[in-house]
């Protein structure tokens, strides 16, 4: 979120506007009251005696609530400023706002108080496509309240806004008068409810039991609870300890409950543009909590069971045993403009729910969940192997099953963001190499649920060599030997895509990469092409698409880094892993400690801050579920049966990490990390390697 908006959100629910605390949204941009992909807010203005007011500070300190200090009049006025007006915004299902006006002056006045609003209803993507919509506005004026609408057909939109002072509603706000005796002060609040209304008039929320409004105090307590029962980070590096602090209350802010559940949370993707279920977020950022937050595991592992395709179904890109990749709740869903309600188009998600299902067993020894889950685990196993194998080549691939799919269904969707070295773009179907690495790790690991707790050896024994033939066909038909490094992708004829990328990197977490081979991918990663002094780029400098605020063509991505880190550790490279975690976290801490989904490419030497990408999601999950990767990885945690083993790899410019109170099939338990000056440092932006 660029710098001169504020967020307030509470799940599935957000405001943005502006420093003063104004709405006035344009039909593309996601600023304004949003609850379950629809805007219920577009425009908010207080204007006082006709003059919109100015920003003196901002408080946002907590994720519901924000605090805006103001004066009417233009920025000259100031200094004499005769009035000051303090908006105090807070959000908990619904959205409420007190105001409070002072009077500086030695004598009385009198003011017209202004409340412009208005609400388009446009639903998330809508306003990302452009696309117009096609049902009807309404407004109303009733018992005092302005009540604004819109309805197509049977779906119904409602918000309704209500002022505690005596005011004077009609079709396009509230006008409150005001007056105030010489240095005195007044308050007056504006709620607004919404309604996302069924035929016959009552909310979809209160007939599903879905509906959470709680008061400032309520989220506070919770908010308390939250953090009280994470692990407590006592470190000397202040990236570290800043980043870890917000990234705890920024997941806590994430936690999302469907329609259908609402008392499991699970993470969202990310303000503004995925506040909704995401099956790739949700997974790897609870893969990411596992050592701090391990219910949140369990909540999207069993959400994402239940919704399991059971269909072949073109235009959702459904398959019996795909986990979903996304469901929204809009306009455009609803009517089926695009397939979003549910959306199936990912390739990843079927095999990184298996993973999370096997890691979550390692950490909390909670074995009924993986039985419970068995037919759902057996069904994703059957779609690897019916389904996901499109060119029947033993090769995890995809393409989309209908007109309106996303063509790349990696965690790198951008149309452009799988080439070529030259920058032609390969034929469908497509089959990443971190496809490859997932498919290998997901087999592992259901062998070792099919033969501990299914009680299939027979399972166990063809999942293993079947992983093992996988590994063995893919360093020979993946590998470029004159490049020394793994090709992106095969394409339908099997040519091998030859940009080098951070999907390389991922393999190395999931363990397909030869022994032999890992010292040359790493090389890479940190190597002038890849490595930016921030970050690992998506996509290295030598590509003709290499764009350094390109999105998935040259932006340094932290949850990518994340898991590039945990790999190079699984290969023993723990002073390469130092540096780059280092390095993001550095990025972080320029940012205010909220890592962003993603920011620019661009050589450290020539920036003195990260470059912030204009579009990017924050607070984002699995960004903010890096941070707490990055301490695994420097911590070197691993759950090895009923114990929490560790081996710290922490660079010597941490002086100690100490991270107590890990929850765990152990009960709590405490890492202890003291830096090492044999990891290396950088040295004029070039990294150290072994």
């Amino acid at each position: 979120m660029m710098a001169d908006r504020i967020s307030i959100l509470d799940g599935q629910t957000f405001v943005v506007s502006d420093c003063n605390g104004d709405i006035d949204a344009s039909p593309s941009t996601a600023t304004g009251l949003f609850t379950f992909d629809t805007r219920y807010l577009s425009r908010w203005l207080l204007r006082i005696n006709g003059e919109p007011l100015n920003s003196l500070s901002v408080d946002d300190t907590t994720y519901f609530e924000s605090r805006f200090f103001l004066v009417p009049g233009a920025p000259t006025h100031y200094v004499d400023a005769k009035v000051s007006v303090i908006r105090e915004r807070s959000i908990g299902g619904g959205f409420l706002e007190k105001v409070t006006i002072f009077n500086h002056d030695r004598k009385p006045v009198d003011l017209d108080v202004r409340v412009e609003v208005a609400a388009d209803f446009r639903d998330l993507a809508r306003i990302r496509d452009g696309n117009p919509q096609v049902g009807e506005h309404y407004a109303r004026v009733e018992n005092g309240r302005l009540t604004l609408g819109y309805q197509r057909g049977r779906f119904r939109r409602e918000a309704n806004v209500a002022c505690s002072a005596q005011n004077q509603p009609d079709r396009r706000g509230l006008s409150i008068p005001v007056h105030l005796e010489a240095h005195a002060k007044t308050s007056f609040k504006l709620r607004v409810v919404t309604f996302a209304l069924a035929p016959g008039g009552r909310d979809i929320r209160d007939l599903l039991g879905a509906r959470r409004d709680r008061s400032n105090d309520q989220l506070r307590q919770e908010l308390d609870e939250w953090v009280r029962q994470m692990p407590r980070l006592d470190c000397d590096w202040k990236p570290l300890t800043v980043t870890y602090q917000r990234s705890v209350v920024d997941l806590a802010a994430l936690r999302f409950r469907a329609l259908t559940n609402p008392n499991a949370a699970f993470p969202a993707g990310g303000l503004p543009w995925a506040m909704t279920i995401t099956g790739r977020d949700s997974i790897i950022t609870s893969f990411q909590a596992l050592p701090f937050v391990p219910e949140m595991a369990k909540s999207t592992l069993t959400f994402l069971g239940i919704v399991q395709g059971n269909n072949l179904d073109d235009f959702r890109d459904e398959e019996p045993g795909k986990i979903q990749r996304e469901f929204r709740y809009g306009e455009t869903a609803a009517f089926e403009e695009r397939p979003l309600s549910p959306y199936f188009g990912s390739a990843d998600t079927t095999p990184l729910w298996l993973i999370l299902l096997d890691e979550y067993e390692r950490w909390t020894g909670d074995a009924d969940l993986v039985r419970e889950l068995e037919p759902e685990a057996r069904a994703a196993l059957h779609w690897l192997d019916e389904f996901g194998d499109l060119l029947g080549n033993g090769y995890l691939a995809y393409q989309p099953r209908g007109r309106a799919g996303l063509i790349n269904q990696g965690w790198k969707e951008a149309p452009d963001a799988i080439s070529y070295a030259d920058g032609s773009l390969p034929g469908l179907p497509r089959a990443t190499c971190e496809l490859q690495g997932y498919a290998y790790d997901a087999r592992m690991r259901a062998a070792r649920m099919a033969r501990l707790f299914w009680g299939d050896p027979t399972m166990a024994d063809r999942l293993e060599k079947q992983a093992e033939a996988l590994k063995e066909r893919f360093n020979e038909d993946f590998w470029i030997g004159r490049l020394g490094y793994y090709a992106v992708a095969l394409d339908s004829d099997g040519r091998q895509v030859d940009a080098l990328a951070s999907n390389i990197g991922h393999l190395l977490w999931s363990g397909i990469v030869d022994e032999s081979r890992a010292g040359r991918i790493v090389e890479h990663l940190v190597g002038p092409r890849m490595f930016t002094g921030w970050g690992i780029r998506s996509l290295a400098t030598s590509a003709a698409r290499y764009n350094p605020i390109g999105y998935q063509t040259g932006a340094v991505w932290p949850w990518d880094n994340s898991f590039i880190t945990l790999g190079m550790r699984r290969y023993g490279f723990t002073a390469e892993a130092a540096l780059v975690t280092e390095s993001v976290l550095e990025a972080g801490y320029t940012f205010g400690g909220r890592l962003p989904e993603c920011f620019g490419g661009y050589e450290r030497s020539d920036t003195k801050h990260p470059v912030e990408y204009p579009s990017a999601c924050s607070p984002q999950a699995w960004s903010t579920g890096a941070t707490l990767m990055f301490l695994r990885t420097l911590l070197g945690l691993k759950p090895v049966e009923e114990y929490l083993v560790t081996q710290p790899a922490v660079p010597a410019s941490i002086d100690r990490i100490d991270l107590l109170n890990i929850p765990g099939r152990w009960g709590l338990a405490d890492a202890l990390g003291r830096g090492q000056a044999d990891l290396g440092r950088r040295r004029e932006g070039v990294p150290v390697l072994r």
